[in-house]
């Protein structure tokens, strides 16, 4: 076993991971990467399939990062955001804001959507930490604005938002928070449009049904409807309705159907809610456009941000919020209406000059189309997935696909997660040179936007592979 391996084993406790069995075997140890390919401990290369835990989106050791890190590096590595200023994190600001307004979102008219003009940064470390930001803020706006003194926040079904206890309270993915139940505050749900398995589904199991939009009346919608009606009949507001725009992420990549996320907002803003949208995944270009709520025409009150923000260098976060939440919080000195909420690194000039640079890279003329070009490039490799009888449903938008694997795709039967075909899945696809990770029995591949057409194809070649080596190779 290699000595860094080992010393893995001796000290390290890795997150979301049974250590019994991480120990069994020797780690593959990440020595160094670029573009898309990272490199082991024996100098065997694999391609980045699910970009570093969905926070890498220009490759590794991209020159344009590098030389802006360096650059900063030679000025302040890092000062304090505690009643001191700094260029790279104002110069970031200004841009976020910029990017954050489309114009075309505020030619209405309505009051509401003036209002929703997000115009203030406040910076952190990670997602959960820019959801903790905002729900605080939310919460402590509702009590201020009057609308409730003990408001709760309602979120979808499946959702994930980070490990914080604010991130968990709201999230509603019960194997992950059930042993924390105790520590928690009690919030909604309403039901996510997940639309394979959806209760009112009445679409039989047919292979080109499974990849049409099926035909529904939107029970989904109604469910939120009725959940509004709830609240205000109990005289009652909430704080905030929680989304990932486009598609839920650890929910298991849950594509939500075209209008879903539009229909949702609109009845969250007639009952004086606002909206906080968690894009810690989606944001910058992951599902097409650079903000996913956009797509739905969504304008949030609260615009979490991370992962991909520096473009997988350095962990750093943005919680983007309308100056009407800013000015609940002024008053005088001893008024103690300040956020009282904040972070060593708070603003760091490293993390801040890599997202400079990496939205840089995102703005850069053409590269929106060269992403699109290759979206459709995954979109068509993945379209051969369907041939295997294990492979019960393909979700996809933009550069990022969940492939769910079932027992039998006519009975949409799920493997037992003891069997753990999903980690035996990815544990193959390493064999063959592509890494990834599964969530359950749920396949991602998340390429870095640097991938060539050639490398993703190599991507879901290996998957539908792996497949076939270890569920069986069989065809529809």
């Amino acid at each position: 076993m290699h000595p860094i391996a080992k010393k893995d084993h001796q000290h390290i406790w890795h997150p979301f991971t049974q250590m019994q069995d991480w120990c069994k075997e020797e780690p593959i140890v990440i020595m160094s990467g670029k573009g898309a390919e990272l490199e082991d401990q024996h100098g065997r290369r694999y391609l980045d399939a699910n970009a570093s835990i969905w926070t890498n989106l220009h490759g590794h050791g991209h020159p344009r990062i590098n030389r802006a890190i360096r650059q900063q590096l030679g000025k302040i590595a890092h000062s304090s955001a505690l009643g001191l200023a700094n260029e790279p994190a104002s110069l970031l600001a200004e841009q976020l804001v910029r990017n954050a307004n489309p114009a075309k979102l505020f030619r209405k008219t309505s009051s509401s959507w003036k209002q929703s003009k997000l115009n203030k940064v406040f910076y952190s470390d990670d997602g959960a930490t820019a959801m903790e930001a905002a729900f605080k803020l939310a919460y402590e706006h509702a009590r201020r604005s009057g609308r409730s003194r003990k408001p709760k926040f309602l979120s979808i079904d499946h959702a994930y938002h980070g490990d914080t206890i604010g991130a968990v309270s709201v999230g509603q993915v019960d194997l992950f928070h059930r042993s924390f139940a105790g520590l928690l505050f009690p919030t909604d749900k309403v039901m996510s449009p997940y639309c394979y398995r959806c209760p009112f589904n009445r679409a039989k199991p047919d292979r080109v049904e499974a990849r049409q939009q099926r035909k529904c009346q939107w029970e989904c919608i109604g469910k939120i409807e009725k959940r509004f009606e709830a609240i205000q009949k109990k005289n009652r507001a909430y704080a905030g309705f929680v989304f990932e725009p486009v598609i839920q992420g650890v929910a298991g990549m849950i594509v939500q159907p075209k209008g879903w996320l539009e229909r949702a907002a609109t009845i969250a803003r007639q009952a004086r809610t606002p909206l906080i949208a968690d894009e810690v995944m989606t944001g910058f270009g992951r599902t097409g456009s650079l903000f996913a709520s956009h797509q739905e025409n969504v304008q949030p009150d609260f615009l979490c941000l991370a992962k991909g923000m520096t473009g997988g260098y350095l962990p750093m976060a943005a919680t983007l919020t309308t100056q009407v939440v800013y000015d609940s919080f002024l008053g005088p000195y001893d008024s103690y209406k300040s956020f009282f909420h904040g972070h060593s690194y708070t603003g760091n000039q490293l993390g801040a000059a890599a997202s400079v640079a990496s939205l840089a890279l995102l703005k850069a003329p053409g590269a929106a189309v060269l992403r699109k070009g290759l979206a459709c490039d995954f979109k068509e490799a993945l379209d051969g997935l369907w041939e295997s009888p294990f492979v019960g449903d393909v979700r996809h938008t933009g550069l990022v696909a969940g492939v769910e694997l079932v027992r039998d795709w006519k009975t949409r039967l799920p493997w037992d997660l003891k069997k753990q075909v999903g980690i035996r899945v990815c544990r193959e696809m390493a064999d063959r040179g592509v890494l990834t990770r599964p969530i359950g029995n749920l396949i991602v591949l998340m390429p870095p936007y640097c991938c060539s057409t050639r490398q993703v194809r190599k991507m879901v070649d290996v998957l539908k592979q792996s497949i076939d080596a270890v569920l069986g190779k069989k065809r529809i």
